[in-house]
């Protein structure tokens, strides 16, 4: 008999251009690190630990919440994992802890994989890869779906990275400033659940202060060549901004006041998603993709030097 054992150490791949680095979590696909001259553009995690707020994650095949975890397709109703007793919702999609493997590598690129098998609650099968590529100032990520299986697949799909501002206690991102390209604000309840009610939104933030966001936001000015831009400018970082091509109608912002002490309003995350909160369920802006066809969407992160 064999005594052979899998590998158990956390596995992770690098890439550098200059004085960035970048660290994907095999892990997930999540995106761990990022620094530039040492310093930390993503509120990430230490490699091997297990990141809380879903912090890099990448989201698939939906992003956010489902209520209760239940939705229906077709004649089939389907019941999804739940988060907790304590959150009747499914989360944030299901690759979050499977692994990734690299698929392409050079010193500035990497593109990372995994399979979405299908299975009671999603009864789809997806194959899914997310390119990441430095450049001076700037890093890329285009996330490619495909339906791997033989029957049209519904999906969302979305990204989870915290921008950093440089904290160095508990609620330092109230001196940072942001600005969000977002006309329009999806309400929902306690559970972070549509109420079906939309109303308008005035990105122009400002100073964050106390102000108190899980928000999801649609309706995203675009710039003439059709990306939509967050801006959050920080003393000790400068100005980062975050880019989304037309395939991600929505953002998800997020000041982490849920989050536990040592992690609570440090930074800001900023989620590209091609579809609000209970997506699966409300069919809203789902995307459908017919067997053998392909989506794809790519968002940036740039810095100043």
């Amino acid at each position: 008999m064999s005594a052979a054992w899998p590998a158990t150490e956390p596995t992770e791949v690098e890439i550098a251009s200059g004085d960035a680095r970048l660290a994907v979590d095999l892990r997930g696909g999540a995106l761990r690190s990022l620094t530039v001259a040492g310093r930390e553009l993503l509120d990430g995690y230490a490699a091997g630990t297990v990141p809380r707020g879903s912090r890099g994650r990448v989201l698939l095949p939906w992003p956010n919440r489902i209520r209760e975890g239940r939705w229906s397709w077709g004649d089939r109703d389907l019941q999804l994992d739940l988060a907790g007793p304590d959150k009747p919702v499914a989360m944030h999609g299901l690759v979050g802890w499977q692994p990734w493997s690299v698929l392409e590598r050079s010193g500035d690129a990497v593109t990372v994989g995994t399979v979405v098998e299908a299975r009671s609650g999603y009864p789809f099968r997806l194959a899914a890869a997310v390119d990441h590529a430095l450049a001076p100032g700037r890093l890329t990520v285009t996330m490619r779906v495909r339906n791997a299986g033989a029957e049209p697949a519904p999906l969302g799909a979305g990204f989870h990275p915290y921008l950093a501002v440089g904290a160095q206690q508990d609620g330092d991102v109230a001196g940072a400033e942001l600005e969000l390209p977002a006309r329009t604000e999806l309400v929902v309840d306690g559970g972070g659940l549509p109420t079906g009610e939309r109303r308008p939104f005035d990105g122009a933030v400002g100073r964050v202060g106390d102000r108190v966001l899980d928000t999801p936001l649609t309706d995203l000015d675009r710039d003439p060549d059709g990306w939509a831009r967050v801006r959050l400018r920080s003393p000790a970082l400068g100005t980062l901004e975050l880019a989304v091509d037309g395939a991600w109608p929505w953002l998800q912002v997020f000041t982490g006041d849920t989050l536990p002490p040592g992690e609570r309003r440090r930074s800001i995350a900023v989620e590209p998603m091609t579809c609000p909160p209970d997506a699966l369920a409300d069919r809203a802006d789902l995307v459908v993709l017919e067997p053998g066809a392909d989506w794809s969407g790519t968002w940036t992160l740039g810095w100043e030097s």
